[in-house]
């Protein structure tokens, strides 16, 4: 039976939309950095290759490849985590993003699979932009343990209000922020929902204050 994120955790992906405590465990991703303002083709051209990347991963069986410990499964969310390069503009300026875009993947997947997928990505017909950027993705273990996370419902550019809600209850919950940054899991495809009906986990790693 193929495994789907949606159903069995649903306590990372698909929370309440007002905010929550919890803690989130290691998890083994692909990762790209960029910077700048997501709408430009650059921010896509590193969302396709990491979706490439992820899609060889689930597809090896089919090349002849099965790795120790593969099962079929749903390809997990695109998720990213935002910081601004200038934190004193008093304006906020979407091409002063600087960012981390990332893609989990299975327990089964290690460096050796990443690296054979990467061989397998170079010979597909994508463009030559989005081929240079393969090198630019890593394989990383990443552990936000104690968060706040919360759905919002909406266009991305509302997000500041869930952000102001999120902070107050921070605030309230004698918690607080690690650091500005906050992730983003992306549980909607906008090419296919609704503005208004966009669903977006937003998360921001905290310490307890005492």
């Amino acid at each position: 039976m193929k495994y789907v994120w949606r159903k069995e955790e649903p306590e990372y992906y698909l929370p309440k939309n007002e905010p929550e405590i919890i803690v989130v465990p290691e998890f083994k991703y692909l990762t790209i950095r960029g910077k700048g303002n997501p709408n430009n083709d650059d921010f896509s051209n590193r969302v396709e290759i990491l979706y490439a990347l992820a899609y060889a991963i689930k597809m090896l069986p089919k090349k002849g490849f099965t790795p120790e410990g593969y099962f079929d499964y749903t390809v997990y969310p695109l998720e990213g985590v935002y910081d601004l390069a200038v934190k004193d503009k008093k304006e906020f300026d979407k091409d002063n993003l600087i960012y981390k875009l990332m893609i989990r993947q299975p327990d089964f997947v290690d460096e050796n699979i990443f690296k054979i997928v990467k061989d397998i990505v170079r010979l597909k017909k994508k463009s030559k932009e989005v081929l240079e950027l393969i090198d630019h993705v890593n394989y990383e273990i990443i552990e936000d343990g104690l968060s706040v996370q919360m759905m919002h419902i909406g266009s991305y550019d509302d997000e500041i209000h869930t952000f102001k809600i999120m902070k107050e209850f921070i605030e309230n919950n004698d918690l607080q922020l690690k650091s500005l940054a906050h992730r983003e899991i992306y549980i909607s495809d906008p090419r296919k929902t609704a503005p208004d009906k966009i669903k977006t986990v937003i998360r921001y790693r905290v310490y307890k204050k005492r």
